[in-house]
Parts: C-alpha cells; sequence; structure tokens
C-alpha cells in the first residue's frame, strides 16, 4: 500500500509567472531607442559604455526573431515596464560608480594620514579658534582624584620560598617520636606538622625548645596550607606556656629585630633593614622578572601575602603586650618604620590593615622615652615614601583612640605638609608655637596657584600642541596634591584639643581656607577633580566650624583681622 502524500490546498494557486515568459524579455524598437536616448543623456565612463553594450548585446540575443511576432498592446506593456527596470539599473550603476570613487577617495586620505610624520604631535589637525572653543566646552576631563594611594614596590615575588633548617644539634630527644623527628629531612618535619603530631609532642610539655619556636615562626612565610598550621601550633605552645608558668613571671619566647627583618626578606622584601632618612634607593635583593610562588597557590597574591603579614603580626602583638620592654626604644622605631613601609606594599592597598593598625598602637605605648622619640620617629616616617597620597596613608595606619597616636598623627601630618610645601627646614616645626599657627602659615601656600607655580618648575615642550596636554595634566597634579594636602591639615586640627586660647587661631583657619583654596577652585563639568576638592574645602570648613561652635569663648569676641 502506498502511504498517502499531503496534498496541497484546494484553494491554493500559484503565484502569476508572466515575468517568466520570454516574450517579456523582447523589448520592442521603441524601448530600444529610449535606451539610447538616455545613454547620450547621461555620459559615462569607458568601462561603463563597454559594460552597457555588452548588455544591450546579451539582451537582443535573448530576444530572438519571435520578436516580430508580439502584439502591440502587449509589446507596449511589456516595453514599458522593461523601461522602468532599466532605469533602476542605470540608477545603481551610478551609485555603484559613486561608491566606489568615494571609498578610492577615503582609502587615499587614510594612507596619507599614516604616512604623515606629524600624525602623533597632533599638527595634522589644524582645528580653527570656533572648534577648539567648541572641543574645549564639551570636553570632559577623564581624570580623576584616587581614593587609594598608589602604594610602593615593597615585596617581590618568589619562585619557591626558602629552605629552613631546624638546629637541633643541642637538642636532646625525650622520647622515640622526638628523636624520629629531629633526624628526619625537611619534607618529613612538614609531614609531622600537618598531621598534628607536633602537638602531641610539646603541647603539653614542660618547656618547648627554643629552636623549634624560631622555626615555626620563620614557616610562617611558606605556603598558606603550611603557615597556617606553624601559626595555629606557635599561638598555642606560646598560651599554652604563659597559663602554665607561676605568678613570679611570664616567659614568652619573642623574635629579636633581626629574626623579623629575616622573616620579611623570605618574603620578598626589598630590604627588611630600615634605610637612611631621605634615602631613596631601595637595595633589590631578588630578581624582578622572577615568578611568585604565591601565585602558584589556591589564594591570589595578594592574599596570600596578607594572610602570612597577619600572622607575623598577631604573634607580635602577643609578644609585645606580654613582654612591654622586649625591645629598646630605638628598636622599636626601627619596627615600627619597617612595618610602616611594608604596610604601603602595592599588593595591600585594598586590604584592610587591622592588625598591623593594631601592633603599631602597642609599639607606640611600649616606648619608654615617648616625648624625646617623637620628633626622630616622625622624621623617619616622613621619608618612607616620597609621594603625597602614600604618606597621607600611612598617618591613617595610627588609628586616633590613644593619646600618643593622637601627638603621632598631629605631628606628622604637619611634617609632610611642609615637607611636600618645602618649608621643612624653614619653619620652626619643633619650637615654641602651637600647630595650629603653624599650619596657619603653611594653609596659604596650598592655595591651587601657589601649588601649579611650585609644581611648575619643569619646563614646558616646546611643541605648542603639547601644551594644552601638559597644562591639564598640571591641573590634575594640582588638584591632587591640594587635596592631600588639605586632608592632612584636618589631621592636624581634629587630633588637636581645642581650649579657649586656641579658638581664635582655628576661627583664622576657617577664613584662610574660605579665603586661599575655596574661593580658588573653579569647579567645571570637564574637570570633576576639582568638584571633589571643592567638596572636601566645604567639608573642612563645615567641621572647624562645627568645632568653633562647641568651644566658644566667653570673653571678648577675637578679631583675626588685624593679623592678617
Amino acid at each position: 500500500m502506498q502511504e498517502p502524500r499531503d496534498s496541497f490546498p484546494t484553494d491554493w494557486s500559484p503565484p502569476p509567472t508572466e515575468f517568466l515568459n520570454q516574450k517579456v524579455l523582447q523589448a520592442p524598437p521603441e524601448s530600444h531607442r529610449r535606451l539610447h536616448e538616455m545613454l547620450e543623456q547621461e555620459p559615462l565612463d569607458s568601462d561603463q559604455n563597454v559594460r552597457l553594450a555588452s548588455l544591450e548585446d546579451l539582451f537582443w540575443n535573448m530576444a530572438g526573431p519571435s520578436q516580430q511576432t508580439v502584439t502591440p498592446e502587449l509589446a507596449s506593456r511589456d516595453s514599458e515596464c522593461y523601461i522602468n527596470n532599466l532605469d533602476y539599473l542605470l540608477q545603481e550603476k551610478r551609485e555603484q560608480a559613486l561608491e566606489q570613487e568615494w571609498e578610492q577617495l577615503l582609502l587615499q586620505d587614510h594612507l596619507n594620514l599614516d604616512s604623515s610624520d606629524c600624525y602623533e604631535d597632533d599638527s595634522e589637525v589644524q582645528l580653527t579658534p570656533e572648534h577648539r572653543m567648541l572641543v574645549e566646552k564639551f570636553s570632559v576631563s577623564l581624570q580623576v582624584i584616587p581614593s587609594v594611594h598608589p602604594g610602593e614596590t615593597v615585596f617581590l615575588p618568589r619562585r619557591n620560598p626558602l629552605p629552613l633548617i631546624l638546629d637541633c644539634s643541642q637538642l636532646k630527644p625525650h622520647s622515640p617520636l622526638e628523636e624520629l623527628f629531629f633526624r628526619s629531612s625537611l619534607p618529613q618535619q612538614l609531614s609531622f606538622l600537618h598531621k598534628g603530631l607536633l602537638s602531641n609532642l610539646y603541647l603539653h610539655a614542660p618547656e618547648c625548645p627554643l629552636p623549634l619556636l624560631r622555626w615555626l615562626f620563620q614557616l610562617l612565610t611558606w605556603p598558606p596550607e603550611t603557615s597556617l598550621r606553624a601559626f595555629n601550633l606557635l599561638w598555642d605552645l606560646s598560651i599554652d606556656g604563659l597559663f602554665r608558668q607561676s605568678n613570679e613571671g611570664m616567659h614568652l619566647w619573642c623574635p629579636s629585630l633581626q629574626e623579623v627583618k629575616e622573616v620579611f626578606h623570605s618574603l620578598g622584601a626589598y630590604n627588611p633593614a630600615p634605610y637612611p632618612q631621605g634615602s631613596f634607593q631601595h637595595r633589590v635583593l631578588e630578581s624582578k622578572t622572577s615568578l611568585g610562588w604565591w601565585e602558584q597557590q589556591d589564594p591570589p597574591q595578594e592574599m596570600a601575602l596578607d594572610i602570612t603579614l597577619s600572622y607575623i603580626y598577631r604573634f607580635l602583638t602577643l609578644c609585645f603586650i606580654v613582654h612591654p620592654r622586649s625591645y629598646t626604644d630605638t628598636s622599636l622605631l626601627g619596627l615600627i618604620e619597617l612595618l610602616c613601609r611594608t604596610g604601603l606594599d602595592v599588593g595591600l592597598c585594598l586590604l584592610p590593615k587591622m592588625d598591623l593598625q593594631q601592633l603599631l598602637l602597642v609599639l607606640l605605648e611600649n616606648i619608654q622615652e615617648w616625648p624625646g622619640k617623637l620628633q626622630p620617629l616622625c622624621c623617619a616616617l616622613s621619608w618612607v615614601s616620597d609621594h603625597h597620597h602614600n604618606l597621607l596613608a600611612l598617618v591613617q595606619f595610627f588609628l586616633d583612640v590613644t593619646s600618643r597616636a593622637r601627638q603621632l598623627r598631629s605631628q606628622l601630618s604637619l611634617m609632610v605638609i611642609a615637607q611636600m610645601l618645602g618649608q621643612q627646614e624653614v619653619l620652626p616645626l619643633w619650637g615654641k608655637k602651637t600647630q595650629l599657627s603653624l599650619l596657619s602659615q603653611l594653609l596659604s601656600l596650598m592655595r591651587p596657584s601657589s601649588l601649579r607655580q611650585y609644581l611648575s618648575a619643569e619646563p614646558l615642550p616646546l611643541c605648542q600642541g603639547q601644551q594644552p596636554k601638559t597644562s591639564t595634566k598640571l591641573d590634575h597634579k594640582v588638584c591632587y596634591l591640594c587635596h592631600s594636602l588639605l586632608t592632612l591639615a584636618g589631621v592636624v586640627v581634629s587630633s588637636q584639643e581645642i581650649t579657649l586660647d586656641q579658638w581664635g587661631e582655628l576661627q583664622l583657619l576657617c577664613m584662610q581656607l574660605d579665603r586661599h583654596i575655596s574661593t580658588h577652585i573653579r569647579e567645571s563639568p570637564q574637570a570633576m577633580h576639582w568638584t571633589k576638592l571643592k567638596d572636601l574645602a566645604t567639608q573642612t570648613y563645615i567641621r572647624w566650624q562645627d568645632l568653633l561652635a562647641h568651644c566658644q569663648p566667653q570673653s571678648q569676641y577675637f578679631s583675626p583681622w588685624k593679623d592678617i
């Protein structure tokens, strides 16, 4: 049996096929004459004439001898339709010729632009003054004031961690398991750590060997899976030793400053030792082209480095809380400078630094001769970086929660402002004048016009085409510096305890802020960094006015105009 086939609908009818009839292709002599007339009216080039001639030959060859048999009515109807098609064909040929001509012109202009020597200098774009004003009016600057400091390159990546050797020459084993641990190689000793056998050996022992504690402290620089177990064991051994000791005294092993430097050196630091004041020559201890072993681990390099530094900061905090006098004041100053350098690493800019901030507060409280050590500490920290935003971030490392931290924040901020303005050797920063009066002298130098003159010491390029770009770059640089300096000025004022005697000085600061900075900022939709600086100046002015309102003197109103 045959399968039923799909049938067409009964009402279906095919489209008309009159256009397929060969008779339609047969054009009468009238159309031929009209075609010649149209060709004579439209002058074409030689190539187009050749193509149209071949088209005519093909047309008449297809017509055939049956041309004479066409009825007049059908011939007139079909010829008119054919003439319309020829008109469309001629119009299409003209458009194609025009498109080819434009394409050749554009290609030629592009080759001329590529071959020009002044393309990079923008000298080929000759804008009229009206066009230049229009472009400058509606142009938008892409430069903004970054909210995150640029940072410094402190840690260089390593391919593999430095090998560690546990010194067991002076140790006597107390059990066969401990003897096996002493005789094992480094991978086998690490397996003891990972399997928890070292906790069984030393967690509740009467005493823990010091070489083992040093070895665990150095293992904090290894990959995260090893450093985590080393930190947990080191912490548990230290806490267990503190609880098992008598009330006569608590003995806790604290790493020396040299051992802390070696740990940072193992992490790939440039130079763990604090280099002298004013020296910006960093001694590279490792090749910059080496690949970091941090990148081969599960966490990213920045996260692994941050975790390792967190372990080091926590253990050092425990040591300095238990033994506040374990370091001398000179060693404490060197350690604070070293920690501030590591905190400015580029990879750590976006990560929180709570452990570092807590450790710095503990170190400040452990300085015995605090009033005398404040000046050398500020001088050392002011040279940690040569970028104003990095120094601002360094000031913010010290939380405003203790009296010593507030003193350091205020004095260091004032010193950085003077250093950035070139007034460090001119003003008596450590004289009898108050910090608000010194800040009043520096605030007048922070106006954008003065900063522009101070920063434009370098000569401008000779090419006039680069002058607008150089001017825009200089404006952004001025705005960026003024933003950091104004933030530091706010730190100086907020760290002070405003008394009735300082009320007039703070009022003078408010007037100078409005006169020298706020009124000199010209906001523009094309430069949003100036708007951000204007907002900071407004917020600072409101904050200082609020301090004035809460500390209003009862005596006669102070008029600072006589001192201006």
